[in-house]
């Protein structure tokens, strides 16, 4: 049966190369029906051979998956829309531990994976599930080695680096679960650095920038983690100052947005290493809390109830003061505050 469906042409009458290149072009929007209408349809959307051709023709479409709590875990599938210039709600997805805290999201290519968590019931879990975008399904993943909830993660070259937490076991309170995709499976290391306490993970430049809080002083520092030799060196503590923002990596710069007093976007100069404010915004537009997501070169600032900030990195780069930008009101009626959330292209 799998010989015929791979034997059986895409549209009948036209080359299957063909086929490719006029399906490809249906927006990403109606993927969900082209997978109904036959097998090979549905196969094919899970295929590299069609993530290549909609990249290689730059039909691929950036989507936010941002998690938020109310009653439990939500995941609000966001698309940019192009008529109000802003963020539009296309989904919305309830992930099978969305009873849980703590609980952590990262992305791999075409996948998305919620790792960890605990209730009041249990404590920290080490289940990972995967939503994968190609196919719009769930699936339990490899657990990871160490059960924790309330712990940081970065993905960096095809790999998920986890580490801290609560709820862990007098022997893991230091270790790091990586998980390698091309293997599909985790693996349990030492913590490689001179001191734990990591309360943030920053994947910049091939590296991983990470923020420790002393328990000696309450202050703030950071370090390099090279995953290439597996050694972790000591760097300028300036950095460490996004420990309590939101922070983004578009095109090899860290953003932050501060939201101590008032809220300003800080952009990271590695050149002189230190943090230079690019604009401010208005706290009745941002709604805080916020999290922070790059598409193209916009940053949009996603606050409570899913109000948008959406800032043009290069217009706001030419202004002083208030950040030139555009907004939206709640997407939601419930004030629901978000959490994590990362982007998924296709």
């Amino acid at each position: 049966m799998e010989s015929a469906v791979l034997q059986t042409p895409l549209i009948h009458g036209l080359p299957d190369e063909i086929a490719l290149l006029c399906l490809s072009r249906v927006p990403r929007q109606c993927h969900n029906v082209l997978r109904c209408v036959s097998r090979g349809w549905r196969a094919l959307l899970c295929s590299e051979e069609w993530h290549a051709c909609r990249k290689r023709n730059n039909l691929d479409e950036p989507w936010i998956y941002l998690v938020c709590r109310g009653t439990g875990i939500k995941c609000y599938v966001l698309a940019p829309d192009p008529a109000t210039r802003s963020l539009k709600v296309l989904q919305v997805m309830e992930p099978p531990c969305s009873g849980r805290e703590g609980i952590s999201i990262e992305t791999l290519d075409k996948r998305l994976f919620v790792l960890g968590g605990c209730s009041w019931l249990k404590d920290g879990t080490d289940e990972a599930y995967c939503y994968d975008a190609s196919s719009n399904r769930w699936s339990k993943a490899a657990p990871m080695p160490t059960a924790r909830c309330f712990f940081v993660t970065s993905a960096l070259n095809d790999k998920i680096y986890v580490t801290g937490g609560l709820g862990l076991t007098d022997k893991s309170p230091n270790s790091w679960d990586i998980y390698d995709k091309s293997t599909n499976s985790w693996f349990p290391h030492k913590n490689p650095m001179l001191t734990p306490d990591i309360v943030k993970f920053i994947a910049l430049d091939g590296e991983l920038i990470t923020i420790h809080k002393a328990a000696w002083n309450r202050m703030y520092f950071a370090g390099i983690y090279d995953p290439i030799n597996q050694t972790w060196r000591g760097t300028e503590n300036e950095i460490a100052l996004c420990w309590s923002g939101p922070t983004v990596v578009l095109d090899g710069t860290l953003y932050m947005l501060d939201q101590s007093l008032g809220t300003k976007l800080m952009m990271w100069r590695k050149e002189t290493k230190e943090w230079v404010m690019l604009g401010r915004l208005s706290d009745k537009l941002t709604r805080p809390p916020c999290e922070l997501v790059a598409i193209g070169r916009k940053i949009y600032v996603i606050g409570r109830g899913l109000s948008t900030v959406t800032i043009d990195v290069d217009t706001a780069a030419r202004v002083d003061g208030f950040l030139v930008s555009s907004s939206t009101g709640p997407l939601m009626e419930h004030d629901c505050s978000p959490e994590q959330c990362r982007v998924i292209t296709i």
